[in-house]
């Protein structure tokens, strides 16, 4: 079977996601596996002590914005809800940070989330996750070849529209990541879709 991509070639993730690689033939050409389930992620259990606030700033201003274009949804829906898990976790945060683990694995991670000792990945999106879902498997994997595995056996990647946001999980030791077919929408689900994330930083 050919190839998907030349592994002698220079890949961004916008480029994967121009070629309209599949996700499974890409993340294959790397040695990993994909499965698409339904993933009951855990979620914090803790106070939450801004998430009324969160979403009433959100929905305050919806009516106001047209949410057509991918800096728009970036600015209005996906930087507060960056922003608060921040602060509910204390990551450090890095925003188009710039990668190159090989020469078919580089470019910027949109939002990079890290802790002492977990990482988390976002990928926005201006258009359908389920083609965005292979940039995603990209930066995971890029994450797991960058990243001591010791510490941190599974690494969790979300990708978004701002509206709609679907998670995968890298499982480092069997090199399979896990794509997850159940969504969350913002901002009906918004208490669900923080504690997932701030479980993914503080476990």
């Amino acid at each position: 079977m050919a190839k998907a991509l030349d592994l002698n070639q220079s890949y961004t993730a916008s480029k994967i996601f121009e070629l309209k690689i599949e996700v499974d033939e890409l993340v294959a050409e790397f040695g990993y596996s994909l499965t698409r389930k339904r993933l009951n992620l855990p979620q914090y259990s803790g106070e939450l002590d801004r998430l009324s606030e969160l979403r009433e700033r959100i929905e305050e201003v919806l009516p106001y914005v047209n949410l057509a274009n991918e800096a728009s949804r970036r600015e209005i829906l996906i930087a507060p809800v960056v922003l608060d898990l921040v602060h509910y976790t204390h990551a450090q945060l890095k925003i188009e940070y710039p990668i190159k683990v090989t020469e078919p694995l580089q470019g910027c991670f949109d939002y990079l989330l890290r802790t002492q000792t977990r990482l988390l990945v976002i990928k926005a999106k201006q258009e359908y996750l389920t083609n965005s879902f292979t940039q995603l498997a990209a930066d995971l994997i890029a994450l797991d070849l960058w990243t001591d595995s010791t510490q941190q056996p599974e690494i969790m990647g979300a990708v978004t529209t701002g509206t709609l946001w679907q998670f995968g999980v890298l499982h480092r030791a069997k090199k399979q990541i896990d794509q997850g077919f159940n969504s969350y929408r913002v901002t009906e689900d918004l208490e669900p879709l923080m504690r997932i994330l701030v479980n993914a930083l503080l476990i």
